[in-house]
């Protein structure tokens, strides 16, 4: 583990992260934010911090297929997400971790139907949550 320097920069991206755990966001998004929040901050800052804080343990990093880019979430009570399957709200980006006799029985069907071995810890779901359906339905 790298030594950990408090500075402002890293004490915001945390702090903005933490609010919005259920969520994960790009590094544009977080520096986007942070322009508004820290006076001098660049998109180098920006990087530096979220790969130390990855190698930490304090946040995750996945990466989606077709997606060039990685996100980054805050992991205090998902230290172990690199086990298990998530879904995501396509609408919000809420992040849910599934439960495990749920992805278990998933695996299981997928190598019996189709042979195909799951990797669910590289593996997400996509789909509404039931708040943004909610608004969904209302629109139309």
């Amino acid at each position: 583990m790298k030594q950990v320097y408090k500075t402002k920069a890293r004490e915001s991206i945390l702090l903005y992260l933490k609010k919005n755990s259920d969520k994960r966001f790009t590094a544009r998004e977080i520096y986007n934010y942070l322009t508004k929040e820290v006076e001098g901050i660049n998109p180098t800052t920006i990087y530096r911090n979220l790969d130390r804080m990855c190698e930490n343990g304090e946040l995750l990093r996945f990466k989606e297929p077709n997606q060039e880019s990685w996100f980054y979430q805050f992991s205090e009570s998902h230290k172990h997400c690199d086990k298990h399957m998530h879904a995501q709200c396509s609408d919000c980006g809420k992040v849910f971790h599934l439960e495990d006799s749920f992805v278990h029985d998933f695996e299981e069907k997928l190598l019996a139907t189709y042979g195909l071995d799951l990797n669910a810890s590289k593996s997400i779901i996509i789909g509404r949550c039931k708040e943004c359906g909610k608004k969904f339905k209302k629109m139309k």
